[in-house]
């Protein structure tokens, strides 16, 4: 992709503006941002692009129509942008995205592409203000968006539903359940699921509720399953945490013996991913079956 022709038109509209790249910059990134943008060396994020837009007077769909940046692109780094904010928790800067694109065309028209921003609001609503009530509503309507009553609901409409039944994890175990039980309702039906860690996610997140519930032995079935579905999937995402789950209820159980094994392969996960958080607090754990014996 060429970023020099839109960092060009940027150069040519800032100095028609009259503005240097001190100005431009102000309140939006760094001059030495707007330098590397304007070489073409970087693509701004986004939110970026846009706010630079609302600077120079022009709607941002100007830069698409440059021929270089297809729209899709720019609604994807909105997305890419939001998942990094939400994954790394600072939810502060997620939700200073979400107030950019909101007023933004691109969003405004486009159902699935206002949806994505309600979800992450939704996220905000709770992690932030622990806002029960508004976050969930706020959730809601992101799914009713697109979704049709009735039918199977697509992929993020699920990743929604997760977020919903997480939120509820937290506050209310039997409604989480009841929300990824409809999640896995829905998960049953689709033909085909591209992104693979949603069903891991889900039967994760219900063995936990179930523990909750005192319903042990649920809870280590949907282990199980979720563990062979990684192993058909040749994947390591949450191969330790669901190791761990089964060894923890067995400690419920008051089997020790079963639950150190399960502990040692989930210490073997975590190794194998250099996953720091959890290695020390397993091989504590392991410490104390082992002395238990």
């Amino acid at each position: 992709m060429d970023f020099g022709a839109v960092g060009r038109k940027i150069k040519e509209l800032r100095k028609n503006s009259g503005l240097s790249q001190e100005e431009l910059s102000d309140g939006i990134c760094t001059q030495a941002q707007i330098s590397k943008i304007e070489k073409g060396d970087v693509f701004p994020y986004a939110s970026t692009l846009y706010q630079i837009s609302q600077k120079l007077g022009v709607d941002v769909n100007y830069f698409f129509d440059i021929g270089t940046t297809p729209r899709l692109d720019y609604v994807q780094e909105v997305f890419k942008q939001l998942q990094i904010m939400r994954r790394s928790l600072r939810f502060e800067e997620m939700m200073d995205i979400v107030r950019t694109e909101e007023v933004n065309p691109l969003f405004l028209q486009n159902k699935k592409n206002m949806q994505l921003l309600l979800w992450h609001k939704g996220i905000y609503l709770w992690e932030v203000k622990k806002d029960l009530e508004s976050s969930i509503s706020t959730l809601r309507e992101a799914l009713e968006i697109t979704h049709v009553k009735g039918k199977v609901m697509l992929e993020r409409e699920i990743e929604i539903l997760l977020t919903i039944g997480g939120i509820y994890y937290k506050e209310n175990n039997e409604k989480a359940l009841t929300v990824f039980e409809e999640a896995k309702g829905h998960i049953q039906t689709l033909p085909h699921i591209n992104d693979y860690t949603l069903k891991t996610r889900l039967y994760y997140n219900m063995s936990r509720v179930l523990t909750k519930l005192s319903r042990i032995n649920d809870s280590n079935k949907y282990c199980e399953d979720a563990i062979k579905w990684c192993l058909n999937k040749d994947s390591l995402y949450l191969l330790g945490e669901l190791h761990y789950q089964i060894g923890y209820n067995l400690e419920l159980l008051n089997q020790p013996l079963k639950a150190k094994s399960y502990m040692e392969k989930a210490l073997i996960v975590f190794e194998l991913q250099e996953d720091d958080k959890y290695i020390n607090f397993i091989r504590n754990k392991i410490k104390e079956l082992s002395e238990v014996n």
